[in-house]
C-alpha cells in the first residue's frame, strides 16, 4: 500500500466511474431518492427563509405557501432544479447551497431594507443605479447604528464561515461520478431553460398561468407579494439592462446637429392643461354597432388628429412617459415599463422645462399615488406637486370610480386660484376597465349591435364613460373661452379600451387583444390610434395633425402655446418633418409611407439614430447633450430616493 507523504494534500474521495450513485457513500440505500428529497427540503427551507426575510412576517409567509393560487411551491421546485444543476457543475452534492443561499438571502435582506426605507421592492435595475442601493447605508447607520455594526460583524463572520465550510466540504464530500453529474444536468438544464422561456410577461403563457405565476407589472408591490420575491425579481430581469446604442460616445453626441432654437415663452404665458383620458376612444368604430346619441360629439368636432399609442388595452404609464418626456419606448427593451425600471433620477420633461420658466407644474390623478410608481416618477420629472387620492378632497364617484366631472372641477378650481401660469398633467380614472355590465344605474345612451347581452351591456358601460369624458372636455373648453389668460388644452386617450369579448363578437379583432406586432401598417393604425385634441382659446383647435406618437405631443403642445425649446420644438420639430409615428415595430412618415421592422434593418435613418442616442445619453449616459438640448437641467441634479 502506497504511503502518503506527510504534508501532502489528502485527495478527495471519489466514486468509480461505473458507480450509479448520485453522491452518497456507497452502500447507502436509495441514493437518488435521498438526494432528491434532501435537495427539495433544502430548497423549501431556503425559499421560506427568503420570503420571511423580505416580508418580515412569519405568519404572512406561512399564508403565502398555504394559498393554492400563489406560486410558492413552483418557486421551491425551481430552486431545487438550480441547486441540482449547480451541484453537477461544482462536483459535490449540496455544495451549491453555499453559493445560492448566501446570495439569495443577502438579496432578500437588501430588498427588505429597501422596502422599509424607500418604500419600493428591490428591482434588478437597482444594481444599475448603485446610488440608490448605497442610499440605504447612511439611513441604516444613522437610524440604527447597532444594526449597522451587527451587519458589518455578520458579513465578516459569514464570509469567514463560508470560506471555511467551502474548503471543508471539498475535502470531506466525495466527488460526484460522471454519470451522477450528467443525470443532474440532463434533468435540470432543460426544465430551467423552459422555465426561463415562459417568464416574458409581455406574452401570454398557458404554462405560466397553470403554475400560478401572474405578472402584476402595474403594481410592483403586489407583484412581489403575490408571486414572491424570487419570481417577481426574475420577472423584472429582462428589463434590467439597457445597452448603449451602437456608436454611442461623446463624439457621436457632439455630431448631432444643434437646433437653432432657444428656450422662450411669450410675455403672457399661457396656462397649459393636458388631460390623458383613461382608455378614451371612439366606440362607434366597432363594426355593426350603433350608439345613440353620439357619445363623443365634442371630440369629434374638435379633433386635431390621433395619438398613436404604443400599447393596447393597458400599460398607461408607457404613454405618459412619452407624452411628458418626448422620449420613445421604441428604444427601450420590449415589455419594459420606464416608470418602474428606469426613472430613478431627475429626468427631463415638460414639467422640468416649464417650471424653469416660472410655471407651477402640477399632476392630478384621482387614483392612488403608488400606482405605476407615479409619486416617485413625477418628483423626478420635476413636478411641483402631485394631487392624488391621498391628497385630493373626496371626489364624487360615477360608478365605482372618481368621476371625470369631479376631476375637471379640481383642474378649473386650481387654475383659477393660481396667480402663476400653470402646467397641469391630469390622468383620469372613471373609465378604467374592466367594463362590467350595468356599471351606471342611469345610462343616457343606447347600444344596438348583433352581439350577446353581456357584450352589449359592457359596451354601454364603456360608452357612458366615454361620453362623460367628452363632456369633461366640453366643460374645460367653455371655461377656457371665458378666460383672459391664454389657455391651451390637450386631450387624448392613452390606448384603446380593454373591451375583450366585445372586439371578438363585433368582428373588430380575432382575439380579445390586438397582436403586439400587426400584420400591416393599416392594422396598426386601426388598433392603436385614439382621438387627439389640441386647442387654444386664442387660435382654436390645431388641424390636420394625422396620427402622431405621444413622443411628439410636447412639440405640438408647446408650438400651439407659442413656446420654443431646443429639444421639444427644435429637435422633435425637425424629426416631425420626417416621421409622425416612431414605434418599435413601425415608422410612419407625414405622407403615410410606412417602414415596418425598421429596428432590424442594417441601415437606420440617421435622424432616428440621433433620437436614440439623445434619449440614451439623457436617461442612462453621461448627459453630454444636456447643455444644448436640455439647458434647464444643468444646474444641479439630486438623485431621487423616495
Amino acid at each position: 500500500m502506497a504511503r502518503i507523504r506527510k504534508g501532502a494534500a489528502v485527495p478527495a474521495p471519489q466514486f468509480l466511474e461505473d458507480d450509479p450513485s448520485t453522491g452518497y457513500l456507497p452502500g447507502r440505500r436509495w441514493p437518488v431518492i435521498r438526494y432528491g428529497l434532501v435537495t427539495l427540503l433544502a430548497s423549501a427551507i431556503l425559499v421560506f427563509a427568503i420570503e420571511w426575510i423580505v416580508r418580515g412576517d412569519f405568519f404572512g409567509t406561512v399564508d403565502f405557501f398555504l394559498q393554492p393560487f400563489k406560486p410558492g411551491w413552483t418557486t421551491i421546485i425551481v430552486f431545487a432544479l438550480v441547486l441540482m444543476g449547480l451541484d453537477a457543475v461544482l462536483g459535490r452534492s449540496h455544495q451549491s447551497l453555499m453559493i445560492v443561499a448566501p446570495l439569495t438571502l443577502a438579496l432578500a435582506f437588501v430588498g427588505h431594507q429597501k422596502s422599509h426605507y424607500l418604500g419600493d421592492p428591490l428591482y434588478p435595475t437597482d444594481f444599475l443605479y448603485s446610488r440608490q442601493i448605497m442610499a440605504l447605508m447612511p439611513l441604516l447607520v444613522r437610524e440604527r447604528p447597532w444594526t449597522a455594526l451587527a451587519m458589518a460583524v455578520g458579513i465578516v463572520a459569514g464570509l469567514s464561515l463560508l470560506i471555511y465550510g467551502w474548503r471543508l466540504w471539498r475535502r470531506k464530500v466525495p466527488i460526484l461520478s460522471r454519470k451522477g453529474r450528467l443525470a443532474r444536468l440532463t434533468l435540470a438544464v432543460p426544465l430551467l431553460a423552459f422555465f426561463v422561456s415562459i417568464m416574458d410577461y409581455a406574452t401570454f403563457s398557458w404554462t405560466r398561468d397553470r403554475l400560478q405565476i401572474i405578472p402584476i407589472m402595474w403594481d410592483q408591490k403586489e407583484n412581489y407579494a403575490s408571486n414572491g420575491f424570487a419570481l417577481a425579481f426574475a420577472l423584472n430581469v429582462p428589463m434590467a439592462h439597457v445597452s448603449a446604442p451602437a456608436g454611442y460616445s461623446d463624439k457621436a453626441i457632439d455630431a448631432i446637429d444643434r437646433p437653432a432654437v432657444a428656450a422662450s415663452v411669450p410675455d403672457e404665458k399661457p396656462d397649459i392643461i393636458v388631460v390623458m383620458s383613461e382608455s378614451f376612444w371612439d366606440p362607434t368604430k366597432l363594426p355593426g354597432v350603433t350608439i345613440t346619441p353620439d357619445p363623443i360629439p365634442n371630440v369629434r368636432a374638435l379633433r386635431s388628429g390621433y395619438m398613436f399609442s404604443p400599447e393596447f388595452g393597458g400599460m398607461t404609464a408607457n404613454i405618459e412617459f412619452e407624452a411628458l418626456t418626448g422620449f420613445s419606448n421604441a428604444f427601450l427593451p420590449a415589455g419594459s415599463i420606464p416608470y418602474q425600471q428606469y426613472v430613478r433620477t431627475p429626468t427631463p420633461s415638460l414639467a422640468t422645462f416649464l417650471k424653469s420658466e416660472g410655471y407651477r407644474a402640477r399632476a392630478i390623478h384621482p387614483g392612488t399615488n403608488w400606482f405605476w410608481n407615479r409619486g416617485a416618477v413625477y418628483a423626478d420629472f420635476g413636478f411641483n406637486d402631485f394631487r392624488s387620492e391621498e391628497t385630493l378632497p373626496p371626489l364624487e364617484k360615477r360608478g365605482p370610480l372618481a368621476s371625470d366631472a369631479s376631476m375637471t372641477d379640481e383642474i378649473i378650481a386650481e387654475a383659477d386660484a393660481s396667480e402663476r401660469p400653470v402646467f397641469f398633467f391630469a390622468v383620469s380614472l372613471q373609465n378604467h376597465g374592466p367594463y362590467e355590465p350595468y356599471r351606471y344605474y342611469n345610462p343616457t345612451h343606447k347600444v344596438a349591435a348583433p352581439i350577446s347581452t353581456w357584450a352589449r351591456e359592457s359596451l354601454l358601460s364603456y360608452a357612458e364613460g366615454s361620453a362623460d369624458a367628452d363632456r369633461g372636455l366640453e366643460r374645460l373648453i367653455e371655461w377656457a373661452k371665458k378666460r383672459e389668460r391664454p389657455t391651451v388644452i390637450a386631450f387624448f386617450g392613452d390606448h384603446l379600451p380593454p373591451l375583450g369579448p366585445v372586439y371578438v363578437e363585433t368582428g373588430y379583432l380575432k382575439d380579445n387583444v390586438a397582436p403586439r406586432k400587426e400584420p400591416t401598417p393599416e392594422a396598426a393604425l386601426e388598433h392603436h390610434q385614439t382621438p387627439l385634441v389640441i386647442w387654444s382659446n386664442r387660435t382654436g383647435p390645431a388641424q390636420d395633425m394625422g396620427a402622431v406618437s405621444p413622443a411628439f405631443l410636447p412639440y405640438h403642445i408647446l408650438t400651439t402655446a407659442g413656446i420654443t425649446h431646443p429639444y421639444y420644438t427644435g429637435f422633435l420639430g425637425a424629426l416631425r418633418e420626417r416621421y409622425r409615428v416612431v414605434d418599435r415595430n413601425l415608422l410612419l412618415t407625414p405622407s403615410g409611407e410606412a417602414t415596418a421592422d425598421w429596428a432590424r434593418q442594417k441601415d437606420i435613418d440617421p435622424a432616428i439614430n440621433d433620437f436614440r442616442l439623445l434619449q440614451y445619453d439623457m436617461m442612462f449616459g453621461k448627459r453630454k447633450a444636456a447643455p444644448d438640448f436640455f439647458p434647464e437641467t444643468i444646474n444641479g441634479r439630486t438623485p431621487h430616493t423616495s
